[in-house]
Parts: structure tokens; sequence; C-alpha cells
């Protein structure tokens, strides 16, 4: 008996041990949500798995730095200081504001949504567009006695679907673009199609599943909402104008990151909007979910834990290199532990040495996000800023719509892996 406690202990101090439980423990609490009796959200949920991995791990400080992709961290910061100069400009609130005008024709006024939603998040943060977007569109659909609910998922799967489009659309496709050394041009080409049929296939099945659901009783009260940042006109020029030039930039050889940095550092040497307004407006929680997550995953892949994991599924007929498989596992997997977690694991275990691969990934994390609420973060968004407005969208009303616009997307996503390969 001593012998066997001996020897159980003698292998929980074995550091690779130490990292699958401090793993497996940091997944199963990303897939929770919270900690019983604890304040803890995921994102800090992945940063006490990180410290974790630093304590017991055995790896010093300058190797767990190397498991970050640093690159990945740049580039979305960029990105976030280049958003954050449109929405202050007003930009953000002019849009959802012109799209809000045009309620006379309800099925037009979803188009116009859906592709406008989908054309922002292409390039810009899709979190602050659902941000935005989300009480000026559904104070107008109220004050016009039309269920808001159809229309706000459209919103959120639309965002969804869009940021599939480009390798900026969201963290986890920059991600993907950087760990995988992809380029802008050609992954803009493979996607466009699939990506194009599925706001398409979306826009239909939620009109038509939501069509005989518009009328809704009168509201007592004019909701108030939050007024958009003032447009400015001169201002909005030139942040357009300079994403412009990072978008076409991105089709040349210079690094991404690079790019949207040198854009960042315009935006803030700005005349009219003070550095420290700019930088509230970055998202530094997801900043830090992804600096967390890349320690996690990092340290679970260096100790080998990975590698066995993917000979088990594999012998268990679930082989991640083949394209389908890794569709569907992406997918699935990103409803449950949040697709940042998703992505991040499943760039440490699966081998992207064919671009195919790693734009399957890009694509099915992105579709797989307009599951469920929580397939995603702009769902949430969605949901939070319509529920401030007196809109409740409950999980079955999310998953009425967002499980069959899924569907028809990875199944759109499979036709054309089989045919272009």
């Amino acid at each position: 008996m001593d012998g066997m406690m001996a020897e159980f202990a003698h292998s929980l101090a074995d550091p690779r041990h130490l990292v699958l439980v401090v793993f497996v423990l940091t997944y199963i609490g990303l897939a929770i949500g919270h900690v019983p009796g604890l304040k803890l959200d995921r994102v800090g949920i992945a940063l006490l798995g990180a410290i974790a991995m630093l304590a017991l791990s055995g790896v010093n400080t300058v190797r767990i730095a190397d498991y970050i992709n640093w690159s990945t961290i740049l580039l979305l910061f960029g990105l976030f200081v280049i958003s954050s100069q449109l929405r202050m400009s007003g930009f953000y609130g002019r849009v959802a504001g012109g799209i809000a005008a045009r309620l006379a024709h309800p099925f037009s006024f979803l188009v116009l949504l859906m592709l406008t939603t989908a054309g922002l998040s292409a390039v810009l943060n899709h979190d602050i567009i659902c941000f935005v977007f989300t009480p000026v569109v559904g104070a107008a659909l109220l004050q016009k006695g039309i269920n808001p609910v159809p229309f706000l998922v459209g919103l959120a799967i639309a965002s969804n679907i869009g940021a599939a489009a480009t390798l900026v659309g969201n963290p986890q496709d920059m991600m993907i673009g950087e760990v995988a050394g992809l380029h802008f041009g050609p992954y803009l080409v493979w996607a466009i199609v699939p990506v194009i049929f599925a706001l398409a296939c979306a826009t239909g099945i939620i009109w038509l599943l939501s069509r005989n659901r518009l009328v809704m009783a009168a509201q007592t009260a004019t909701p108030e909402v939050v007024a958009p940042c003032a447009f400015n006109r001169t201002h909005t020029i030139k942040g357009l104008v300079i994403l412009g030039i990072v978008v076409v930039l991105f089709f040349t050889s210079i690094p991404r990151e690079v790019v949207a940095l040198t854009a960042a550092g315009i935006h803030l040497a700005s005349k009219k909007f003070k550095s420290s307004d700019l930088l509230k407006l970055v998202d530094w929680q997801i900043l830090v979910l992804f600096l967390s997550l890349f320690v996690v995953a990092g340290a679970f892949q260096a100790t080998g834990n990975g590698d066995v994991a993917v000979k088990a599924l594999a012998h268990a007929g679930l082989d991640l290199q083949r394209p389908g498989i890794l569709a569907i596992t992406t997918a699935a997997l990103s409803n449950l532990v949040d697709n940042s977690a998703a992505v991040i694991l499943l760039l440490k275990v699966v081998h992207l040495g064919a671009p195919t691969m790693a734009y399957v990934l890009a694509l099915a994390n992105s579709f797989g996000g307009s599951l469920i609420i929580i397939g995603s973060v702009s769902n949430l968004i969605v949901v939070q800023q319509a529920s401030q407005l007196g809109i409740r969208i409950s999980f079955m009303d999310f998953a009425r719509l967002g499980v069959p616009v899924t569907l028809v997307a990875l199944g759109g996503l499979l036709a054309w892996i089989a045919l272009v390969g």
C-alpha cells in the first residue's frame, strides 16, 4: 500500500502529469464559464491556468514566453486601436443609424443589416460592431413595433460569418494566419465562396423562419439608448483612408503586425483624440485571454501531451488531419470551450503543412460560432446589449435560427472542401 501511495505521489510530481492536470482543469473551467463560489470568468480562468503552468511545469519564464505568438498579439492590438479610432469618430454610429432608418421593408432591411455587418466584420473588430449596432438597431425596431429578436440574432450571425472572409476578421483567424504563415490574398480567394454561400443562406433561413413573427405589441415606453460617439467627418475619412491602406498592405509581403502597429501609431499621435481614450477602447481582456491560452496550450504540447491526445483520437477514428473531421471538431469544440481556446489548442496539435487545413480551421471556428449563444463573444454582446433595451433573446430564440444556419454553413464548407481540396 505504501508503495502504491509513493508511486502515485511520484507520478503527480512529474511535470508532464502536472501540466496535464492544469490543462484539463483549465479547459473544464472554460467550458463551464465560471468557478463555483468565485467571481472568475473565462479570462480569469485562463490566466490562472497560465500562472499554474509557470509555477508547476518547471519551465522558466523565458521559455514560457516563447509559447506566445507575439505576432498575433501585436496584430490584434494594432487593429483594436484602428477600430477604436473609427468608433470615436462616430463612424459605427453613423452606419448603424443609416441602416436603422430603412425599416419600411423588413426583408430589405435584414439584407442590408447582414451585408453591412458582414462586410465591416471582415476588416474590423466584429465585437465592437455588434456592441455599437445592437442598441441603435434594436431601439429603431422597437419604435416601429417590429420584433427585434430575429434581426439582432441575424446581426450576431452575420458578424461571425463575415469575420471568416479575411485573416483579420476575428482574433482566431489572425492567430491562424500568423501561426500557419498564410498569405492574405490566397486565403481571401479560397474563403470568399463559402462565406458568400453561408451569408446568403443565413439571410434566407432567418427570413423564412421569422417572417411570420415580425409583429409585436407596441412598446409602452421608448427605450433609452446611449448615443454613439458624435460623428466627425474629417476623422472618419482619416480613419477609413488609413484602414484602406492597411488592407492593401496586407496583400504585400510586409508583416501584418508591422502594418497594423504603424497605423495604430498614427492614430495615437492624434490632435483630436487622447491616446488614453483610444487605449481605453482596446479589448485588453481578449489580449490577456490569448496570452494565457498560448501559455497553457504551449506547455501542454511541449510536454508531449498534445501528440498523445492526437494519436488517441486518431486511433478512435477521429483523425484531425482530415479536413472534414477537422471542420466538424472545430465547430463543436468552439461551442464547448470558447472558440479562442479551441483554436489555440488545435493549432498546437494539428499539423498545418497544407494551407487548406489552416483555411478549414479558420472558417469552421467562425461558422461554428453561430450555433448557440455561447458560441462566440459577439453573440453574448448582442444578447447583453439587447437586454438593456428590454429585449430578451433566450437560448432557444438564438438556437432556433443559429442551429440551421450553422449546419448549412458547415455543409457548404464541407462541399467546398470536396470540390477544391
